[in-house]
């Protein structure tokens, strides 16, 4: 993804400084004898605009965050845009649906992918379903196995 933005960028990079024409003015100003002036100000082309792209996510039911920027010179204009998947959004709307489809132990065992839900649930004495395995059973095989433990996920704070 970076690769290919580095990309695009160079691209625009040169192809704007090879195309991209500065803005020449020419100005006049011309006094009369009753103290009055003129002046007048020809623009051969508009200056350059970048404008940022407009990431809209209509539907509520995406589980995506659009981000958009641009950036202006006289000669380079970059505008960029896109969209952050939101993991743990998606997590509760495939469990939702395991649920409405009367998986209700998927269901449990897909929020149980979260560490601080299977801390919750371990806490709760109600651990979480593994290879088919509920309660007491599970319990077990968690404290056989404590490598398949889902381990905490580290945030950019």
């Amino acid at each position: 993804m970076f690769k290919k933005l580095t990309t695009l960028v160079l691209f625009v990079m040169f192809t704007s400084s090879t195309i991209a024409e500065p803005i020449v003015t020419d100005s006049t100003s011309k006094s009369t004898t009753d103290s009055t002036s003129t002046s007048k100000t020809t623009v051969n082309s508009p200056p350059p605009t970048a404008v940022a792209p407009a990431i809209t996510v209509i539907n509520s039911d995406v589980c995506a965050v659009g981000y958009s920027g641009a950036a202006q010179t006289q000669i380079l204009g970059i505008s960029f845009g896109g969209t952050v998947t939101d993991k743990n959004c998606e997590r509760l709307k495939l469990s939702r649906a395991l649920y409405d489809m009367g998986m209700k132990v998927a269901a449990v065992s897909t929020m149980c992918q979260d560490e601080r839900v299977f801390t919750a649930m371990m806490n709760a004495g109600t651990p979480c379903p593994v290879d088919g395995k509920i309660g007491a059973a599970a319990k077990e095989i968690w404290d056989i196995q404590p490598g398949r433990i889902p381990q905490k996920v580290k945030s950019l704070e």
